[in-house]
């Protein structure tokens, strides 16, 4: 229901291996335990420093007594920082039929249980009085909310106080509560397509802590943290590489597919090698890196094909390029330089829209690209015609139709490879992975 930390009186000085500085906490509050090696406090047990109210009332979240409490107000209140691999513990204590959240690897607009995650705070003897009415499985206490279910049960009475721990690492969560495992999941099993669709959220590699108030008095108390080392862009938990980092192995030259619906067999084999000819020529491995040097239009296709899959890859581009990736063969996810003047002909939104969608949203929702000659990141989820794009971790297209540009009364392809675009100009690209989706 998504209606949701540390030690006594002493500094803690821990190093997080998170991008950031040292970071100095006081750990106080009742209840509060010895600290933990390289665990810090995420409360000080008088303020609100470091926390901050978001689509709620200011006083949705005080202090009292050294507990952090939500109110009766409610809201949400997340981190400042951003987090991507941690474990979180708390306490808390919940009257009965109270509701709550942990929101983690969340931004801070929308619904974080669906564009980030939740972890479900549900005082469980309502659930099972049927206060809510009838409740999936995973929606009561420590679900990663509608996604993954936890086993029930662990939650000490109303207005006892729990112990909870969140560990999340890559794409593995696992939460205690009171010393007992209720969740162990990895999100690669998640294979609902509909689920996929509501949810891009679980594809999010970091986002802020928070806790989601839905109109109930709920107390924290001892809340800390340790981070964890973020992980690889790509290179486990399923993915497997599309580039070598050395060669050309496993690519080919590009055939536009109107004109190879229509050659006969012999005109294929030729169009086939002319293009990968031109692939050779045009297309290089640069330091570990693919560039292409051509003028013309040569697209790099993968000799696999692809169904319903994930895919990671990092680019970058030169003043006024312009690029992008094709999904199933179809294009495209788009890539363009939104920063040098003159800015026109659509390029001021930015990288990672649909750009061939005429029906359906071709705009990114928000201009996520960095300084051109830096390096960006695409998180691309592609199920059945539906599409997520993450620009540099920014949800930039969510459960969005990708048409068709081939063939406009007729749905993409179930199965393509992906492509890189070449568009006249340089472009660069690493760091190329996959994995595929066992949706069907």
């Amino acid at each position: 229901m998504r209606r949701s930390m540390s030690g006594r009186g002493r500094w803690l000085w821990a190093w997080l291996p998170l991008g950031v500085a040292w970071v100095g906490c006081r750990a106080v509050g009742p209840g509060a335990s010895e600290a933990e090696p390289g665990f810090v406090s995420l409360f000080d047990g008088r303020s609100l420093e470091g926390w901050q109210v978001v689509d709620g009332p200011p006083d949705g979240y005080v202090v009292e007594d050294g507990l952090l409490v939500c109110t009766e107000r409610g809201g949400k209140l997340y981190t400042t920082r951003q987090y991507g691999n941690f474990i979180l513990r708390f306490e808390f204590r919940l009257p009965e039929g109270a509701n709550n959240g942990v929101a983690i690897r969340a931004p801070l607009g929308d619904d974080p249980a669906y564009v980030g995650m939740e972890i479900q705070i549900l005082e469980e003897t309502a659930a099972l009085k049927g206060k809510w009415g009838p409740l999936r499985p995973a929606q009561f206490h420590g679900s990663v909310y509608d996604v993954v279910p936890a086993r029930q049960g662990a939650l000490r009475p109303p207005g006892q106080w729990n112990t909870e721990e969140i560990h999340v690492e890559g794409r593995q969560i696992r939460v205690r509560v009171n010393d007992q495992t209720v969740l162990e999941a990895d999100l690669n099993d998640v294979r609902d397509p509909e689920v996929i669709r509501r949810h891009p959220g679980i594809f999010r590699e970091r986002g802020h802590i928070g806790f989601l108030g839905h109109g109930d008095r709920v107390e924290f108390r001892n809340i800390r943290l340790k981070g964890l080392p973020d992980g690889p862009a790509g290179r486990t938990e399923g993915f497997t590489a599309l580039f070598n980092g050395r060669d050309l192995t496993g690519w080919r030259g590009w055939v536009d597919p109107r004109k190879w619906a229509k050659m006969s067999a012999e005109e294929r084999v030729v169009a086939r090698s002319e293009a990968d000819r031109e692939m050779q020529r045009n297309w290089r491995v640069e330091n570990g890196v693919l560039v292409y040097r051509g003028k013309g239009y040569d697209n790099l296709c993968t000799r696999g094909e692809y169904g319903d899959f994930e895919l990671v890859c990092e680019w970058k581009i030169g003043p006024h390029s312009d690029s992008g990736v094709y999904l199933r063969g179809v294009p495209q996810v788009q890539i363009w330089d939104p920063y040098t003047p003159p800015v026109e002909g659509g390029r001021e939104v930015g990288s990672g829209g649909l750009y061939n969608n005429q029906r359906h949203a071709s705009r990114p929702l928000t201009r996520a690209d960095r300084p051109v000659g830096e390096w960006n990141r695409f998180r691309v989820v592609m199920v059945g015609d539906r599409v997520h794009v993450f620009l540099n971790d920014q949800l930039v297209v969510r459960d969005t139709v990708l048409e068709n540009y081939w063939d406009r009364g007729r749905p993409v392809p179930a199965r393509g490879p992906i492509e890189l675009q070449a568009h006249t100009t340089p472009v660069w690209f690493r760091e190329l992975w996959i994995r595929e989706i066992p949706t069907r």
